[in-house]
C-alpha cells in the first residue's frame, strides 16, 4: 500500500530482457537506503517486487502483463521515474490509499497554464469507460503514482491541477500531449461502488 506522495524521482541505469522477464535498474538515492529485497516499490505508480538491492541502486522483474498494461514497456534508459516505498504502518497518509494496481493508461491530451495554474487534461481509453464511475470532482487519482485530486470531468476527460512542488520532484515535469500515464482509481471509490 502506498500514498501517491512521490518520495524520489529515480533514473532507469539499464533495462534488459531474459525470456519473458523484463529486468528493470534503477539509480535510486533515497528509495534505495533501506529498501530489502522482497520489499514492494512503487513505480511511476506500478507496484514492484525488489529483487536485488544495493548502494544507491534497485532491480526489478517485469512480467509481460506488467510491461502491456502500463507506460514501464516504454522505458529508455536515463528516463526519469517517480519512486515511493510501501507505507508504513504508523506513519502519515499525505495522500490516499494507493494499492499500485494500474486500472488503465491515460493519454495526456493538454498541459496548459489556467489562471496561473498549471492544468494537466486526461482521457481515460475507451476499454477503460467502465472505470469512469470512479473518477468524481474532487475525488482522488494517482497518475504515475501521484495522488492528484480531479478538478473536473467532461466526458472521458478529467483535469487535475499540479503545483510547483509536485512539478518539480514528480515526471509530471517531463510530460506533455500524447504521452501515456498510468492511471489507478481511487480504492475507495472502488469499493463504495
Amino acid at each position: 500500500m502506498f500514498t501517491g506522495i512521490i518520495e524520489e524521482l529515480a533514473a532507469v541505469k539499464s533495462i534488459s530482457r531474459r525470456g519473458n522477464i523484463t529486468n528493470l535498474s534503477v539509480q535510486a538515492d533515497k528509495c534505495a537506503e533501506d529498501t530489502k529485497i522482497g520489499d514492494s516499490v512503487s513505480v511511476n505508480g506500478v507496484c514492484l517486487t525488489a529483487v536485488k538491492t544495493g548502494r544507491n541502486m534497485l532491480n526489478f522483474e517485469l512480467l509481460d502483463e506488467t510491461t502491456r498494461l502500463t507506460n514501464l514497456c516504454r522505458l529508455k534508459v536515463g528516463e526519469k521515474l517517480n519512486l515511493e516505498r510501501a507505507l508504513k504502518i504508523g506513519g502519515r497518509l499525505s495522500g490516499h490509499f494507493v494499492t499500485g494496481h494500474i486500472d488503465c493508461l491515460g493519454i495526456i491530451r493538454s498541459k496548459n497554464h489556467i489562471s496561473g495554474n498549471l492544468c494537466f487534461e486526461i482521457a481515460i481509453p475507451q476499454a477503460a469507460f467502465s472505470g469512469l464511475k470512479f473518477i468524481v470532482c474532487k475525488g482522488s487519482i494517482a497518475v504515475d503514482g501521484i495522488s492528484l485530486t480531479i478538478v473536473n470531468i467532461r466526458l472521458n476527460v478529467f483535469s487535475v491541477y499540479i503545483i510547483p512542488h509536485t512539478i518539480q520532484n514528480t515526471t509530471l515535469n517531463f510530460k506533455g500531449p500524447s504521452d501515456r500515464v498510468n492511471i489507478e482509481f481511487d480504492i475507495l471509490a472502488k469499493y463504495h461502488h
